[in-house]
This record gives C-alpha cells, sequence and structure tokens, in this order.
C-alpha cells in the first residue's frame, strides 16, 4: 500500500497549530477555515477530532496546564508545595498569555486541569486543611496566579512623563515602569504569594481566627 503524501491529521498535530496561533495572535486567530488552511486539510476533517472550536480552545488550554509541575505536593511541607507549584503555573501562563481567558473560566471537563485541581486540593488535604479552607486556598491561587498572568501592572501606564508631572504628582515616575516591566510585575506576583502562604501559615498556626 503506497503511503499517504501528507502526515495523517490527529489531535495533537491540531492542538500545536492551533496553540501557535494563539501564542502568536490571540484567541481570535483560531478558526476551522484557518485551520485548515494552516494543517494543509479541508475544514471538515476537523470535526472528526473536535466537535466545535470551544473544544479546540479548550484543548490548547489544557495542553498549557500540563506543562505546569504539580509533582511538590508528594515531596515538599504543604507552604512549599504550594510556592513552587504557583512559581511553576506562573511562569508557565507567563509563556503563554493569550490562553489565559480560557483558563480563568476554571478547569471544565479538561483533564491536565482537573489533575492538577485534584493535585493541589489532594496535597492540601494531606497537610491538614480542612475541605472548605481547601478549596478556598485552591481558588486564591487559581485568582493570584492568572490574575497576574493576564496583564501587566507595569504596562498599564502611558510613558508621558508630562501627563503626571502636574495633576499626578504622586505618579511621577509611572512613565518609567514599563522599562521594569519584568521586576515590578514578577515582583508583585512573589511578593503577594509570600504574603498568602504567611497568612495561611499562621492561620493554620491558630494565630489568626
Amino acid at each position: 500500500m503506497a503511503r499517504p503524501r501528507h502526515t495523517l491529521l490527529s489531535r495533537d498535530r491540531i492542538v500545536d497549530v492551533a496553540s501557535k496561533l494563539v501564542d502568536a495572535e490571540g484567541l481570535e486567530a483560531v478558526s476551522v477555515r484557518r485551520l485548515a488552511t494552516e494543517l494543509g486539510v479541508a475544514g471538515p476533517s476537523l470535526y472528526n477530532h473536535f466537535p466545535t472550536k470551544a473544544d479546540i480552545l479548550d484543548a490548547v488550554a489544557d495542553a498549557v496546564v500540563a506543562q505546569v509541575d504539580v509533582s511538590f505536593f508528594a515531596t515538599h511541607e504543604w507552604q512549599d508545595a504550594l510556592r513552587l507549584w504557583a512559581h511553576s503555573y506562573h511562569a508557565v501562563l507567563s509563556a503563554h498569555p493569550n490562553v489565559v481567558p480560557v483558563l480563568a473560566q476554571g478547569p471544565g471537563r479538561r483533564p491536565a486541569a482537573l489533575a492538577m485541581a485534584d493535585t493541589v486540593y489532594g496535597g492540601l488535604i494531606a497537610a491538614g486543611w480542612p475541605p472548605a479552607r481547601a478549596t478556598h486556598i485552591g481558588a486564591l491561587m487559581r485568582y493570584l496566579v492568572t490574575g497576574s498572568a493576564l496583564g501587566s501592572f507595569a504596562l498599564g501606564f502611558d510613558e508621558d512623563p508630562q501627563l503626571y508631572a502636574e495633576r499626578y504628582p504622586h505618579l511621577r515616575d509611572a512613565h518609567l515602569l514599563a522599562e521594569h516591566r519584568r521586576s515590578v510585575d514578577e515582583g508583585a506576583f512573589a511578593l503577594g504569594l509570600e504574603t498568602v502562604i504567611t497568612g495561611l501559615t499562621a492561620m493554620k498556626d491558630g494565630v489568626l481566627r
């Protein structure tokens, strides 16, 4: 039997091409027609693997989550596990910011996202957190990580120094923030994370009620 001239279409190939489009151009760039063109196939053939565009985006989002390291909960105390996992999660989302709006909706039925949620929740329960509090902590961490990856605080200010000079004197150096985007944004995330972990540790130790 003659070998096919083109690589057979697969879920992984579709997700790989869709992921590259999302990273380069955003979620709006993904359409069945655009993917079919990029893959060199007829549009209807994609429906053999994904019923809808939303399913494709779900798979792209899950492929991103699959890159997050959750192994720490099996080897570290809960504080260190939470810290290391959060930094891994933040680094992955920072590398793929265009997919964050999909991830911010929650795990849905996505396998990697559900596995991550299960691992984090299970690790917190094993550390002695009550189920309700473990749920709150998981939600809080998702807010912190996805929120910090969704936009840049440093890039939120105009670069014109005259804008702040007279009317906003306390923001007189705001035009310089963009030059220090990485240190500002990553520093803010690290500060927020450490504040959360410190507060949770105190709560668990009974200092806070």
